[in-house]
């Protein structure tokens, strides 16, 4: 009888170890592990914030779901958001909502000058979302340069900028970035980019560039990323790939044949992506960059002095129809402070609203207006649905939402930060079949987390971190319009970070188990 009662007691001690294994498992799923390989049936099992076991799982954990029915896939990681208030910030529901679990900061020239210290604060705060950033070019050259920025560098200048790029990878950014349509990158010349990129060169860093133009003249900018990623000889990354402007549409297959050119002489490169065929960016972007240098006073100089003004005009006129366009009915307002009513009507509708007419001298009134009254956001209506499905088809093409972190119900902002990954699985997967459900997984995943050097992170494989989606492939998707943005994604009930649940059933969960990814190369 006793040994009876001993066996009874082993075998509770058994299961009740057991039952300790794993912290969560995953079962009954249909796991896309990322890698672009067909789906499988697997249960997958969590332990200590990593993947212990992709397969059948034999055992119990603390926490179980039933995943039956539904997709089960690495954490979506988008390499060009403008989340970089995420410190303070810290739910980044926008971003969870749609299966993003990494994003990278940072992007188009613009950044926080101090990676050190930005690290800090987010590991201070706790974020529920991993963050990576680059390093700014627009950032460190008007830390340098002052107010003065239609010129080169000095000698001191160029050290300067250089020292502070070469920190901030110390710090741990993933490299370079460059917003040349932004003030004061706008003004720099390629032969300053490329000595800035070889800061980042020794610490295996990417160059990720938003170029000069992305119209008709998309072939010189692709030709500047190509000379630096050559001349400084590491990887390059363009961001958000697109054809703007009617006069660009059609060309895809050209542009894409052109960087596959430059890719088999030698060149690193990839590019990203977000699922919409407008943009967003400043209101400034309307307004010819030279009358910012030396800032907003001499802005407002050239605005009081009416023979200046006039010549504005007439150069933002020449500008709009040199483009094919008669008038800025695809600029639409996303976020004015000043005078909110204005929020979600293109330029001809505030121009008639507030000026009682939308001829094109009034439309360019509003324009100047915006930017006098502290500038506003904007929706650009600009690129071909054609296009955007051949670039996306691309195997190097990432999906990134160019997004930040949405304050949600306020302003008319871009439906991308709340929709785009959904989009791209439930409109270009599952409806218009443009991609296969792994190949977009794989775009989302292991491409950017190969590309931006994520280890352990972008594949459903034994000893990574746990970051994971659960979505239903048959109800994904993404209800945010341009119109009526502040909608989340659908169809996704569950997201982990690191081994926790942050979105269960739908809902954040208020946990905040993101990390800071430093990059760790050294020189």
């Amino acid at each position: 009888m006793k040994r009876i009662l001993c066996v009874v007691g082993l075998l509770a001690l058994a299961n009740f170890a057991r039952a300790e294994d794993f912290d969560l498992i995953i079962r009954h799923g249909r796991v896309v592990d990322g890698s672009g390989s067909p789906a499988t049936f697997a249960d997958v099992a969590i332990k200590d914030g990593h993947i212990a076991h992709v397969g059948r799982i034999a055992g119990t954990a603390k926490t179980e779901i039933d995943a039956t029915g539904l997709i089960v896939a690495p954490g979506f990681i988008d390499v060009h958001t403008h989340a970089d208030e995420v410190a303070d910030k810290s739910r980044a529901e926008n971003f969870l909502r749609m299966g993003v679990t990494t994003v990278v900061v940072g992007n188009c020239g613009g950044s926080a000058l101090d990676v050190g210290k930005f690290f800090s604060d987010v590991e201070k705060n706790q974020v529920s979302i991993n963050v990576a950033t680059l390093i700014g070019h627009n950032t460190v050259r008007e830390k340098a340069m002052g107010g003065s920025f239609d010129r080169a560098p000095t000698t001191a200048e160029a050290a300067t900028m250089k020292a502070l790029v070469d920190q901030a990878m110390r710090d741990g950014a993933v490299g370079l970035s460059t917003g040349l349509i932004y003030l004061p990158g706008t003004f720099s010349k390629t032969d300053e980019i490329v000595e800035l990129a070889k800061a980042v060169t020794p610490y295996d860093g990417i160059y990720a560039s938003h170029m000069r133009h992305e119209d008709t003249r998309i072939y010189a900018a692709l030709d500047e990323v190509f000379r630096i990623a050559r001349e400084a000889q590491l990887r390059a990354e363009v961001s958000h790939l697109k054809l703007s402007g009617e006069k660009s549409w059609g060309q895809a297959e050209k542009v894409l044949a052109y960087i596959e050119t430059a890719r088999a002489s030698g060149l690193d490169l990839t590019h990203d992506q977000y699922a919409y065929t407008a943009s967003s960016t400043t209101m400034r972007q309307l307004i010819p960059d030279d009358v910012f240098d030396g800032g907003k006073k001499h802005f407002l100089a050239i605005l009081a002095d009416p023979a200046e003004k006039a010549k504005l005009v007439a150069r933002m006129k020449q500008n709009i129809l040199g483009r094919g366009r008669v008038d800025y009915a695809y600029a639409v307002i996303a976020s004015f402070r000043h005078d909110t009513s204005l929020n979600g009507l293109n330029i001809l509708e505030a121009a008639k609203k507030q000026r009682g007419s939308d001829s094109l001298d009034d439309q360019i009134e509003v324009i100047l207006d915006l930017e006098k009254n502290g500038s506003a956001s904007g929706v650009f209506h600009g690129m071909h649905e054609e296009d955007l499905q051949k670039f996306m088809r691309h195997p190097n093409t990432m999906i990134a939402s160019d997004s930040g972190i949405r304050d949600f119900g306020q302003a008319v902002p871009h439906p991308r930060g709340y929709g785009n990954n959904a989009r791209v699985l439930g409109r270009y997967v599952r409806e218009l079949k443009v991609l296969r459900l792994e190949d977009a997984i794989r775009k989302m995943t292991s491409l950017p987390a190969n590309t931006f050097r994520f280890a352990q992170r972008g594949e459903l494989r034994e000893g990574n971190w746990a970051d994971v989606v659960i979505f239903d492939p048959e109800k994904i998707g993404d209800p945010a319009t341009y119109n009526d943005p502040h909608h989340y994604a659908v169809g996704l009930p569950h997201v982990l970070v690191n081994g926790v649940l942050v979105i269960r059933d739908g809902a954040h969960t208020g946990a905040k188990p993101g990390l800071g990814l430093r990059h760790a190369a050294s020189k």
